[in-house]
């Protein structure tokens, strides 16, 4: 079972009390556009590429990978700038002299190359999270949604065989999880991108490595 899909299914742990305590369905569950059913189906595909807050989660993915890019042609370009000016040295200094210099070349390489999977391997893992901790994020809104449908249960779409179309609430939670985190997702955009552009400790902006400017 995927994390996803086991987080949906926890979703329907979450029932309305009135529906847990087998009282009467709440007077929210007569909210009009909201089907009133048992069980609920949602795309938590759809969710994610729809609303304002999973398209923020993916373009900040997307920076993220361009950041990586850049920097990572901006480090290539140094170090074989390097390796030339290395090259260019040994007729002048002595075997022993350019065996400590090549010796510290060849460390300043490895560690490059180590940081540079490092934040790779990060980029992977924050990519793989992302759809999880997005349906963390919204379970609210689905919760909020199911109580109103006096459902017991929210599931995935991609595992049922056969529905109606009436107990889909995928457009309906898109429309609900923008009113609710739109904002929010708004701002986190907005944040992500002044940090982008102002810290000097992120990844550089996307250069041409041929058309930079000498350091």
């Amino acid at each position: 079972m995927t994390p996803l899909r086991a987080l949906l299914m926890s979703v329907a742990l979450l029932a309305a009390p009135g529906w847990l305590v087998g009282g009467p369905v709440p007077a929210a569950a007569q909210s009009v556009g909201v089907v009133q059913s048992d069980i609920l189906v949602v795309d938590p595909e759809r969710l994610f590429e729809e609303t304002r807050l999973g398209q923020s989660i993916t373009n900040q993915l997307q920076q993220e990978r361009e950041d990586l890019i850049a920097l990572n042609r901006k480090l290539e370009a140094e170090l074989e700038a390097e390796e030339l000016a290395l090259t260019e040295q040994r007729d002048s200094t002595s075997p022993e002299e350019f065996r400590d210099l090549a010796d510290a070349f060849d460390e300043r390489v490895q560690r490059i190359r180590a940081d540079s999977q490092r934040r790779v391997r990060e980029h992977e893992r924050n990519r793989e999270r992302a759809p999880l901790e997005f349906m963390r994020r919204v379970e609210p809104v689905l919760v909020e949604l199911m109580r109103e449908a006096g459902a017991a249960v929210v599931m995935d779409r991609r595992t049922v065989l056969l529905q109606a179309d009436v107990v889909d609430i995928t457009s309906a939670a898109v429309q609900r999880i923008d009113a609710t985190l739109g904002a929010a997702a708004q701002d986190e955009g907005d944040a992500g991108t002044t940090e982008g552009t102002n810290d000097p400790a992120d990844p550089v902006p996307v250069t041409d490595p041929e058309t930079a400017p000498a350091e």
